[in-house]
């Protein structure tokens, strides 16, 4: 059963990172407004239900610690390579050329210390660190998206 998890986990993962790929590299075709750079730090908040199943619970410790490397290690390449330019009266997401390979090694880091604290803690413990080591990446980068969004609004 433990595989299997893993499996599916891993799996999950990836088709999800490949998922966030795509839908990132063809949002930066489309105008951008505060609802679409702040919806999916609140759609990710959900997952905090997990919670509520006993399996899933880690000591505030783990989360705290989760929470900071997410927002740290992880957040601040993906802040200093997305920015923003404004065309006529629409606002417009841009990268750098750098933001494909920063997300992919992200995920190969992730993918690795996935496999290493699976080692150590159960696999439905693993999945809640992760959990809020990746909320820990998208809230402080959507917070620093909306800010640079706002300044260039109000310019």
């Amino acid at each position: 059963m433990g595989s299997n998890l893993q499996a599916i986990s891993l799996f999950g993962t990836l088709g999800m990172a490949l998922l966030v790929i795509a839908i990132r590299m063809k949002a930066s075709k489309r105008p951008v407004n505060a609802m679409k750079i702040l919806m999916p730090p609140i759609g990710m908040s959900t997952g905090f239900l997990m919670f509520v199943a006993p399996l899933t619970r880690i000591p505030v410790s783990w989360g705290l610690l989760a929470f900071a490397v997410g927002a740290v290690v992880f957040a601040f390449p993906l802040i200093r390579t997305s920015g923003f330019s404004k065309q006529g009266d629409h606002v417009y997401l841009h990268r750098s050329k750098a933001f494909l390979i920063i997300l992919i090694v992200l995920l190969a880091i992730r993918l690795f210390l996935h496999s290493y604290v699976e080692e150590y803690i159960t696999v439905y413990q693993t999945a809640s660190v992760f959990f809020i080591l990746a909320f820990g990446m998208l809230l402080p980068w959507r917070v620093a998206m909306y800010v640079q969004y706002r300044k260039l609004m109000n310019s």
